[in-house]
């Protein structure tokens, strides 16, 4: 178990240092800060790709235990987006319409009443 958090967390780094330099890497090529979330969006449909490719490749070559690592750790890391995406897949494959539609619209609109509700206690207590 030790061993797959460690595995987790190393992955988590690199998802996460991609994802800053993705960032970088879009701001500068469009030639600074841009009102639209490019950087941000860019990284959502790419790591959900890679994490269709990854999660039918694994399952087909049947190495399964990669998937703590890159799954989790660097797509994890890079953007839960394709986290999500997967999950939402995975109900819609299973036939379960009604919870993938469920899921989509809870993790979406309670995601954002939940920063907006961390934004108002926050400025309360700090402003």
């Amino acid at each position: 178990m030790i061993q797959t958090v460690s595995f987790v967390a190393l992955g988590g780094a690199i998802g996460a240092s991609l994802r800053y330099l993705a960032g970088v890497a879009i701001t500068r090529l469009m030639g600074g800060p841009q009102p639209f979330p490019l950087g941000v969006i860019t990284v959502n449909i790419l790591g959900s790709f890679i994490m269709g490719l990854f999660i039918v490749a694994v399952a087909q070559k049947g190495l399964t235990h990669f998937a703590p690592f890159v799954a989790t750790g660097i797509l994890g890391g890079f953007t839960t987006f394709s986290s999500f995406s997967l999950e939402t897949m995975t109900l819609f494959e299973r036939g379960d319409y009604g919870l993938a539609a469920m899921y989509v619209a809870l993790s979406v609109a309670v995601s954002i009443m939940a920063l907006a509700f961390g934004l108002f206690i926050a400025r309360s207590v700090w402003a």
